[in-house]
């Protein structure tokens, strides 16, 4: 059985949540006034909200542009998507083809993750090979791997973007690197990052990694953002001459993400500092909110067959996140656990979550926890009552 508590539920135990959660919705932490308009130098770009997929800013976001190595985001969602149905294992190997060595390898001069042709190499590291170093030789490989040829790959890709929604974007390669017709925007590169996020998670943490060493050269991650900028963890940079310079960002704070595409820019010092000023504007419009302190009662869950009827479920740590102020107007909170609780119980066991939602639309969860032991009881008529009531509840 599944219990779920709103701010509406009327059932006497949870009156004092109730009361708690009608007057923490009110503490917004102090902020800075969110700024109502912004300019960048970018040509092109966008800030989506990637809990929402709202957008809070876009410039020319729908132009079609050459994405250059922004594309190997779709990349990557093609291996992600057969990892997870279970066709393709972190362990499985390519090969590197002369073509892949050539065009992508150290030959090519190229972004590279230096693989040797020939080499037999796991697919774990070509993924490492494509995000960490952009390679070129680790993204031809794996398409020839998967769909064949590069060309029949890149087939794929488009006819996948188009089952996903994006009606506009067409892959030739699977690397970014100059062809006709290989072109995306903005709207949909960040939609694709916004998918990437939310539905592979698991997968999504290596776009955080600062380097990677392969054939004995160490190489740093281009994303100027990791280890610069509060929160971010993400995405890919890009750059051809016809398109410029431009970056796939992405941070998190307070359980609020928010991911940026901006491309047509002039230097990489320009595409650092606009994205970074994309980032903080898109913060700036949502302020923070306090909904719970460490240690703070959060409710309580009844609990059957216990010395106690119930046990106190509380916030290890604060419980703050960030809220537009449409959404704090909308504002419900859930407390939602699987029950019911069956004695003994143990203080600081993981019992549940707290939802936030806006419009029924979840925008947050954080976990709550017991506050204290509760030992089986050793009464028959206790426990005859428990049964009692958990049958009266509907269990």
């Amino acid at each position: 059985m599944t219990a779920r508590y709103s701010i509406n539920t009327s059932a006497q135990f949870l009156l004092a949540y109730v009361t708690i959660v009608m007057s923490v919705l009110v503490c917004v932490l102090p902020t800075e006034v969110a700024a109502q308009d912004v300019e960048t130098s970018a040509e092109y770009a966008i800030i989506m909200d990637s809990r929402s997929g709202k957008v809070l800013f876009e410039k020319n976001a729908d132009e079609l542009v050459a994405p250059a190595s922004m594309s190997k985001i779709m990349t990557m969602l093609m291996v992600f998507e057969r990892l997870k149905l279970g066709r393709l294992k972190l362990t499985d190997t390519f090969t590197i083809s002369e073509d892949a060595w050539r065009r992508g390898g150290a030959p090519s001069r190229s972004s590279t993750m230096y693989a040797e042709v020939g080499s037999k190499i796991a697919l774990l590291d070509l993924i490492k090979g494509v995000i960490v170093h952009s390679g070129n030789d680790a993204a031809i490989a794996i398409a020839e791997g998967i769909g064949g040829t590069e060309d029949g790959f890149a087939d794929d890709m488009t006819r996948r973007a188009r089952e996903l929604g994006l009606q506009k974007s067409t892959f030739k390669n699977a690397t970014g690197l100059p062809a006709e017709g290989h072109l995306s925007t903005m709207r949909e590169l960040a939609s694709l990052t916004r998918y990437l996020i939310e539905v592979f998670p698991e997968y999504y943490k290596y776009y955080a990694q600062r380097e990677f060493t392969w054939n004995n050269i160490s190489q740093k991650n281009r994303n100027p953002l990791l280890g610069n900028y509060r929160g971010a963890d993400g995405v890919k940079t890009g750059y051809i001459k016809e398109a410029g310079y431009g970056l796939i960002g992405s941070a998190e704070r307070e359980g609020r993400r928010l991911i940026v595409v901006a491309s047509g820019m002039q230097s990489k010092k320009d595409r650092g500092v606009e994205v970074e000023r994309l980032l903080d504007y898109g913060f700036r419009k949502f302020r923070p909110v306090r909904l719970f302190s460490a240690g703070d009662t959060v409710g309580q869950a009844r609990v059957w067959g216990g010395e106690e009827p119930s046990v106190k479920l509380v916030a290890r740590s604060d419980i703050t996140t960030l809220l537009s102020d449409e959404e704090r107007a909308n504002a419900e909170v859930e407390l939602v656990y699987t029950g019911p609780l069956k004695a003994p119980i143990r203080a600081g066991d993981a019992i549940g979550i707290v939802r936030i939602l806006s419009d029924g639309k979840l925008v947050y969860k954080a976990p709550i926890y017991t506050k204290h032991n509760i030992a089986a009881t050793q009464s028959m008529w206790r426990k005859a009552l428990d049964s009692a009531l958990f049958m009266a509840l509907g269990g």
